[in-house]
């Protein structure tokens, strides 16, 4: 009798599954993307659409170089009419024509990376999502404060010629919270730390960020990260012998004497819950914010040839400081702005044309950033960044 109840309890155990596996195998993903896999930014997604949608066997569509244009629109329809039940777009412009397409098929879910509208315009089929990657940035900018350190023991630089450079894309809250979280963990070891930042005013230009990087190493910058999508700024560093850390992958091949490390979003769980919720009929988030604590952000790998000694060890206990809560990356303790230390700040959460401030992110001793929305809001400009150019 025991035997028989295990053959049938193995049997209902086995009809579940393939129940669910049929479930999943009516979800068909469409994924649109700014760029192709030339940018670090768009490749890092289209690793983790792969991922995910061959992990739970569901069919899906990769759409390349759609612009943030009426073109993103159009695919996005073009998507929904060929039967994908979800569909995601991975850039900021592209928000205002996937809402427009959300509205016009109300059976899709739309999912948009880095938006900002989806906890305003209340549709029940549009979300946004990014991560808390400035916690990301923050343990990079430890490393890069390890670095300065060593060259200050070593007597190439003195303390006061700690200068960091930073490529940026835009002066977007976006960036500005990632330049500002990778300051503050180099001032966190380096307190004599300074850094220069630059704009290109695009996601992904190779030869406005191999500018970026000149500019930099000209002004003396002698550690650069960036928030750009190519290989332009780390090949001029590696050229130039110049320590960079990098951003949604790794260049440890390509430059072995000076890549140090890089953060990384790693949307693989986010495209997963979103396949999970349509096959099984749950709820999306209108937000969602990845993390360190659900791997939604992560480390690439350390390259020891070029990181200061001992810096895994401390990216180590300062990650584990951020998973206890004992390290908030925007403690206000560890900035100024004005020369004042801030009490409190209105951001602007619930965008709209003015772009007006509407929230108090500011409480408990640290600024709450991605805690009321995905999108970083962090549009400070604090004390020890120098924006060489603010026209983007």
């Amino acid at each position: 009798m025991k035997k028989i109840i295990a053959l049938v309890l193995a049997l209902v155990l086995c009809l579940t599954a393939v129940s669910v596996m049929a479930e999943g195998a009516k979800v068909k993903v469409g994924f649109i993307f700014l760029h192709d896999e030339n940018s670090t930014y768009d490749l890092n997604f289209i690793n983790a659409a792969k991922a995910a949608a061959e992990k739970l066997g569901v069919e899906y569509v990769v759409k390349t170089n759609v612009g943030e244009s009426e073109a993103c629109y159009e695919t996005a329809a073009d998507l929904a009419d060929s039967g994908c039940n979800i569909i995601f777009a991975d850039s900021f412009g592209h928000e205002d024509y996937m809402i427009q397409a959300a509205k016009e098929y109300p059976d899709v879910q739309f999912c948009h990376a880095t938006g900002t509208k989806a906890h305003t315009e209340g549709l029940a089929n549009f979300h946004n999502a990014f991560a808390s990657i400035y916690e990301g940035r923050f343990l990079g900018g430890i490393a890069a404060g390890l670095k300065l350190n060593q060259m200050i023991e070593e007597g190439k630089i003195t303390p006061e010629e700690a200068k960091l450079g930073y490529i940026g894309a835009y002066t977007y809250a976006e960036v500005i919270s990632g330049y500002t979280s990778f300051f503050l963990g180099a001032r966190s070891v380096c307190p004599t730390a300074t850094m220069e930042v630059t704009f290109t005013g695009s996601w992904y230009d190779p030869a406005l960020e191999q500018e970026g990087a000149i500019k930099l190493i000209n002004d003396k910058c002698v550690v650069i990260s960036e928030h750009a999508d190519s290989m332009g700024a780390p090949s001029e560093c590696e050229k130039n012998n110049i320590p960079f850390v990098f951003y949604n992958g790794s260049a440890a091949d390509a430059c072995p004497n000076t890549y140090i490390v890089a953060s990384r979003i790693n949307w693989e769980p986010y495209f997963e819950l979103i396949i999970n919720a349509v096959a099984n009929g749950t709820e999306i988030p209108a937000d969602y914010t990845g993390t360190l604590a659900t791997d939604g952000v992560v480390l690439a790998e350390l390259n020891e040839q070029a990181a200061a000694p001992g810096t895994a060890e401390a990216i180590e206990e300062a990650k584990a400081k951020m998973l206890s809560g004992e390290l908030k990356v925007f403690d206000t303790a560890a900035f100024t702005k004005d020369g004042a230390k801030l009490e409190s700040y209105l951001a602007d959460v619930d965008t709209d044309p003015a772009y007006t401030p509407d929230t108090e992110v500011i409480s408990d001793g640290y600024f709450h950033e991605s805690e009321f929305r995905s999108a970083p809001y962090f549009d400070l400009q604090i004390d020890g960044i120098t924006l060489l150019d603010t026209k983007f």
